[in-house]
């Protein structure tokens, strides 16, 4: 097995003021390609910190990856401890130092002179380029490492700390020059399927028993819950690990059938915009106690243009009425959060710009305004398309944040189905 360890740099992180995102990011990335870390600190921007965590992960592992401290401030220090740990030179490198101005150019900025500091690479590292700021990556082979007897070779990676520069290139640079120079040792599978509207447990009730036979060949199955969703890990490591995954993969997509939206890192609001645009259909919606978030959402994913027309946030009564054409009679007869008045917001959001589907949403997100008939957490979804309006009534009693995500996956998931026209069960657990 090939061990792992992860450095988390920044005083920030242990001061609580930046969550840090990168361990549960990269733990699934390196994982889901058969690299398990097997530790991982977060250590403050000191230099004595930084080279002494580093120092004693490579005394260890087979892999250490470093985030943070690639920058250009005095507290970015993460390039020079490693560089004078491992007796390295600092050089400028032209090509680096060219795409860093470069970056500047295209944005039309003066480039800071301190920026140019991250032109400095340490002979030997691999440059991992930055298509997202301006600190590459950098990696190396320690033939053999300096640092363990034992080991006749370990990499060390560091990666710069803003998830949207990190990520991408981990994906695009790392993982490849990683499974290039320190491939797996022995046959390796991994599927992520991804399910909407169903609890943990349940997906278990319905998946571990008909696994059974697998598991005992060797399958591993995990869940991760989050807000709305489940996630199926299926996974398994030896000779014939491919054909195990791909026979569990089969047996859960037969049980857990609708409720699967995708797999890997697709997301609902991309099923959803995938099913609009196989169909050629236009979608417009109307929120109220989401507050914008299902169009948010929706607009997150690239191509949304081609199926999304408008979102409506009509909070109060009145915009209801004037933009929706929601009957000021309905609102006053059955309450502003009622079925009957989110499957108006549907149709009228609907008709008035002339949409294949409307989507309306109208709950009460608390804490206050609930009574006992409609309680804090009563929401009211309808989608409305040329066969007709469904309406469904769900019971989200939490936080106004947590309500507003449950509520706008329940909204994209009521959707998805109607387009696609399946499994439409209310009582799904």
């Amino acid at each position: 097995m090939i061990s792992v360890e992860l450095i988390n740099t920044g005083s920030e992180l242990l001061l609580g003021r930046t969550l840090n995102t990168h361990g549960q990011w990269l733990a699934r990335r390196l994982s889901d390609s058969g690299y398990t870390i097997t530790r991982q600190v977060s250590v403050p921007d000191t230099g004595e910190s930084i080279e002494s965590a580093v120092r004693e992960s490579l005394a260890r592992a087979d892999l250490v990856v470093t985030t943070g401290g690639l920058g250009p401030t005095s507290d970015d220090l993460t390039r020079d401890k490693v560089a004078g740990m491992l007796g390295r030179k600092l050089v400028e490198d032209p090509g680096t130092l060219r795409r860093i101005e470069q970056f500047f150019e295209d944005r039309k900025r003066l480039m800071p002179a301190s920026t140019r500091v991250q032109a400095w690479v340490p002979t030997g590292a691999e440059i991992l380029l930055n298509d997202f700021g301006t600190a590459p990556g950098l990696a190396f082979e320690l033939c053999p490492n300096p640092f363990c007897a034992g080991k006749s070779r370990s990499i060390l990676a560091m990666l710069p700390g803003p998830p949207r520069e990190l990520r991408p290139m981990f994906d695009k640079s790392l993982l490849p020059w990683l499974r290039a120079r320190m491939p797996l040792d022995t046959e390796w599978a991994c599927r992520n399927l991804r399910t909407v509207g169903i609890g943990e447990s349940f997906v278990e009730e319905l998946i571990a028993g008909p696994l059974q036979g697998l598991i005992e060949r060797g399958l591993e199955i995990g869940y991760c819950a989050h807000v709305g969703q489940v996630d199926v890990r299926l996974s398994s490591q030896g000779r014939g690990s491919e054909h195990i995954v791909g026979e569990a993969v089969l047996i859960v997509r037969e049980l857990l059938g609708a409720r699967i939206f995708g797999e890997g890192d697709d997301s609902l609001e991309s099923a959803v915009l995938q099913a609009l645009r196989e169909a050629g259909l236009k979608l417009a919606i109307s929120e109220s106690c989401t507050g914008g978030l299902v169009a948010n959402r929706i607009t997150n994913s690239g191509g949304a243009s081609d199926v999304f027309i408008a979102g409506v946030v009509s909070y109060s009564n009145e915009s209801k009425a004037s933009l929706l054409r929601v009957p000021i009679e309905l609102i006053e007869a059955h309450g502003a959060v009622s079925q009957e008045v989110a499957a108006s917001m549907a149709e009228g959001v609907r008709s008035c710009l002339n949409a294949d589907y409307g989507l309306g949403l109208t709950g009460i997100a608390g804490p206050g305004g609930g009574t006992s008939e409609k309680p804090v957490g009563t929401v009211f979804i309808a989608v409305s398309s040329g066969t007709g309006t469904r309406a469904i009534k769900r019971f989200n009693p939490y936080d106004r944040v947590t309500f507003k995500e449950v509520t706008s996956t329940q909204a994209l998931d009521l959707l998805r189905r109607e387009i696609l026209g399946v499994g439409r069960d209310d009582k799904t657990p």
